[in-house]
């Protein structure tokens, strides 16, 4: 089983983890009793979180708490009008400097994908099993799919937007895709990930700037409708951030309420936690 395999097998205990810290909250007074809830001594606890996302249980819930969300945004570097400091000379592997995205021409969109090919299937993720969409261009779609949502669920979400394409199933195509995604070892600025952005010219403008949070940090609904243009649209903001189509890669996790609170995601606010806690390993990782 290769690593990306193992963390991947790890996520159903990890969700059933985070279930735990949502009912509880994030101080893990009791870390005998954490473990004994899912079944694991505190060692074989530790060992679960250090081998996904390379955290302590305690570090992972700092990481994911709304106390933390909260001192993001009360940081100035945090704020995503200000964070565009940390570019390609930062030391640290940060995802979004190895995505290379285009815009699909207005007409495609238009004609919901007549005549449009899109390859599609499933593959393992750190987040449970990922249901992926590609054209010949990149990466189109990234959904999820978990015991609420199968998935040919997962699919039809994904799909729906795009109701004259024609869609054809090859996981071995997407295998690789997958792997670039979700694998930090694959983040290489000379071979980005490449995604195609699908959508109204608001809804591309708003997944641009998601683009542009950096790792490890927040920005809230109001910064990116400021940072776009528009101040008055945080609503409009929020349901393009909701329809973003490629979850994880364009991190539309890493946006939170005016407060600091971790609001809804499209895949669940517990794999928006898991995401956030992972990535923080992700960070304390990098060289």
């Amino acid at each position: 089983m290769n690593q990306l395999s193992s963390i991947a097998s790890d996520y159903d205990m990890i969700r059933a983890a985070i279930r735990y810290l949502s009912e509880h909250g994030p101080d893990i007074a009791d870390l005998q009793g954490f473990a004994l809830s899912l079944g694991l001594t505190e060692r074989q606890l530790t060992e679960l979180f250090r081998r996904w996302c390379g955290l302590s249980p305690k570090s992972f819930a700092q990481a994911v708490a709304l106390d933390h969300a909260k001192s993001l945004l009360r940081q100035k570097q945090s704020v995503l009008d200000t964070t565009y400091q940390v570019g390609l000379s930062s030391t640290s592997r940060l995802h979004e400097l190895f995505v290379a995205y285009e815009a699909m021409p207005p007409g495609m969109f238009r004609s919901g994908g007549a005549g449009l090919d899109m390859i599609w299937g499933t593959a393992l993720s750190p987040f449970g099993t990922a249901v992926l969409t590609a054209t010949e261009y990149g990466l189109s779609g990234i959904g999820f799919a978990d015991e609420h949502t199968s998935v040919d669920m997962a699919f039809a979400d994904l799909a729906h937007r795009w109701p004259n394409a024609r869609f054809i199933r090859n996981d071995a195509h997407i295998a690789p895709l997958a792997a670039q995604a979700f694998d930090p070892g694959q983040w290489l600025a000379d071979r980005p990930v490449r995604i195609v952005l699908i959508g109204t010219d608001f809804e591309v403008k708003v997944w641009e700037t998601l683009l542009k949070i950096p790792l490890g940090q927040a920005a809230t609904y109001q910064g990116v409708a400021n940072h776009i243009g528009k101040p008055s649209a945080s609503r409009a903001v929020g349901a393009a951030v909701g329809r973003n189509p490629i979850s994880f890669v364009v991190p539309c996790h890493r946006v939170v309420g005016s407060t600091g609170a971790l609001t809804g995601y499209h895949w669940g606010v517990p794999r928006k936690r898991a995401i956030l806690g992972w990535e923080a390993g992700v960070i304390s990782a990098a060289p």
